[in-house]
């Protein structure tokens, strides 16, 4: 009679491989990732390193993120606003933001004008205006709203969402850059801060690739364990 202690446990093996394979996968995408996030480092740290260059010239670069640019928005002291929901250094505010089509571009750019904190009531003026001002400005891509993020109220926005805050605003297809004013246009208001947002990138994915092949490696030694034992003729 067979002892069937000593048989290979075929299906445990059927249970392991596939989830030794998910394992290996997840850590292989891990450091795909790896190097995607390195890449994207390294030209954002070269983009900011670079002086500001004329808007039309930066446009055509091979990819202008993170570089900064001098352009021409005429009225933008005093241009329609809405408001964007943030927070700054752990600080709730708004971000207000404007429509400007540069001098000598034909192309419709949402601006950030800069941070103005809740606890301040004060805001620019909204008058028509066609004087020119000469803005530094770092263009950032705008990122993809969750499918979370509150609907706006009225001109109160709580995410990113160029087509709705250029339509909001009157104006025409935005960019999927946004200008952010490193200079404020409003320096009358003390309490706007203009800034773009850290170019702060987490880069975890060796700590996560190298998670997924360990568990993977405890993975095949607990099965091998297992198997050895059986054959070994233990329980």
């Amino acid at each position: 009679m067979t002892d069937t202690r000593k048989t290979i446990p075929w299906l445990l093996i059927a249970l392991v491989v596939p989830a030794l394979a998910v394992l290996i996968a997840l850590g292989t995408w891990q450091m795909q990732r790896l190097d995607w996030k390195s890449d994207m480092i390294a030209r954002a740290e070269v983009a900011a390193s670079q002086p500001p260059g004329l808007m039309a010239q930066v446009l055509v670069e091979a990819d202008p993120e993170f570089r900064k640019a001098l352009v021409v928005c005429r009225g933008l002291t005093t241009a329609p606003f809405l408001e964007l929901r943030s927070i700054q250094d752990g600080q709730p505010g708004f971000r207000l933001i404007s429509a400007c089509t540069p001098e000598g571009l034909d192309q419709t750019f949402l601006v950030d004008r800069g941070f103005v904190p809740e606890s301040v009531v004060d805001r620019p003026r909204v008058v028509p205006s066609t004087l020119p001002l000469s803005l530094t400005v770092e263009l950032r891509r705008t990122p993809t709203q969750g499918g979370m993020t509150p609907a706006p109220e009225g001109r109160v926005f709580y995410g990113r969402d160029n087509a709705a805050m250029a339509q909001t605003l009157g104006a025409g297809e935005a960019s999927e850059f946004t200008l952010f004013a490193l200079v404020s246009p409003n320096p009358e208001i003390e309490a706007m801060v203009a800034s773009a947002p850290p170019a702060a990138f987490s880069n975890n994915h060796l700590g996560y690739a190298l998670t997924w092949f360990g568990l993977a490696l405890g993975l095949v030694g607990v099965a091998g364990a297992m198997v050895m034992r059986r054959l070994r003729g233990g329980v």
